[in-house]
């Protein structure tokens, strides 16, 4: 039998610009916000054996990003703006405003600690931290790719 990894969380679907996001919200209602965002190719979750430890401790908002899971899947523009990490942070955005938090601790994974990191650039007075994981640094990934590598 599979567990339910999520039996006290609600999933819900929250209208965003972009289109709708699939958001598991969970834990402490009375917490601190923390938001988790998922890499690639994963969904929200990803986070199951993390949210079990971190739910007495904080309000737990783990949505999936567009294009992923049961969010919306939009067709891509020529200018790739519509899968953007600013798109994508807009839509986290829009979450957290629908579900009425003004700050929150913020983690990304992967794809997801891209798209937290633009969300901090773009909107800093409203992350309390950021915890960024397995990413490679872009600036330095980008400066040592060449025909060699």
């Amino acid at each position: 039998m599979t567990p339910d990894w999520f039996a006290d969380f609600k999933l819900q679907q929250i209208q965003t610009q972009g289109g709708h996001a699939a958001v598991r919200v969970g834990g402490r209602p009375d917490g601190p916000a923390l938001v988790l965002l998922h890499g690639f190719p994963q969904t929200h979750v990803m986070w199951h054996r993390v949210a079990r430890e971190l739910a007495p401790h904080f309000r737990l908002v783990l949505p999936d990003l567009r294009g992923y899971g049961d969010s919306s899947h939009a067709p891509g523009e020529s200018d790739h703006s519509t899968y953007s990490k600013r798109a994508m942070a807009q839509d986290v955005i829009d979450v957290v405003d629908a579900l009425g938090i003004d700050t929150f601790f913020l983690c990304g994974h992967d794809r997801g600690g891209r798209v937290a990191h633009r969300l901090a650039v773009d909107h800093p007075a409203r992350v309390r931290r950021l915890c960024v994981i397995d990413i490679a640094p872009t600036l330095d990934m980008y400066a040592r790719t060449d025909m060699a590598f």
